[in-house]
């Protein structure tokens, strides 16, 4: 019995190797260079979804597309500036807290900032009605990737902070 054991054993390593092998190579996480042809390729912070992003500016305003799966979302272009200044004067870590639209942010979290009232542009960045949320989630690996800010990556509760 300990002999067909090993055998098996023997057997199901080559294969587990040849599916290895036939799987595609992800694309490397922040290839690209941010245009329609030729987008950004990220990964969320706690790298559970691949997605891609750029800049399209010559649309009215100037927008960051984002394409999840067959879902596609639209930021204000601008959120990546205006991010990056409202985490320098944070000084510190500040939790990413992504949400959906219909779902509320949780204080003081980069969702709840862009979608604030109090932020640059009033309001949400999020140009997609019914599609406005997940700021927290899909813009900060991207600005992680231009090198304008640190991310962590845990499974859960990620932060991030003004380079």
């Amino acid at each position: 019995m300990a002999a067909t054991k090993k055998k098996s054993a023997a057997k199901s390593k080559p294969k587990a190797t040849a599916k290895a092998a036939a799987r595609p190579k992800a694309a490397k996480v922040g290839a690209g260079a941010g245009t329609k042809e030729n987008p950004w390729k990220l990964q969320t912070a706690n790298g559970g979804s691949e997605y891609t992003m750029y800049r399209d500016e010559a649309a009215d305003p100037p927008v960051l597309m984002c394409q999840v799966g067959s879902t596609t979302l639209k930021y204000d272009l601008r959120c990546i500036d205006d991010l990056h200044a409202m985490l320098k004067k944070h000084g510190d870590w500040m939790l990413l807290g992504a949400a959906d639209e219909q779902k509320p942010a949780a204080e003081g979290t980069v969702e709840a900032w862009g979608r604030s009232p109090n932020n640059p542009v009033g309001g949400w960045y999020g140009l997609k009605k019914g599609l406005r949320g997940r700021f927290g989630m899909y813009v900060p690996p991207l600005m992680e990737v231009l090198g304008l800010a640190e991310l962590e990556h845990n499974p859960k509760n990620n932060r991030m902070r003004a380079k």
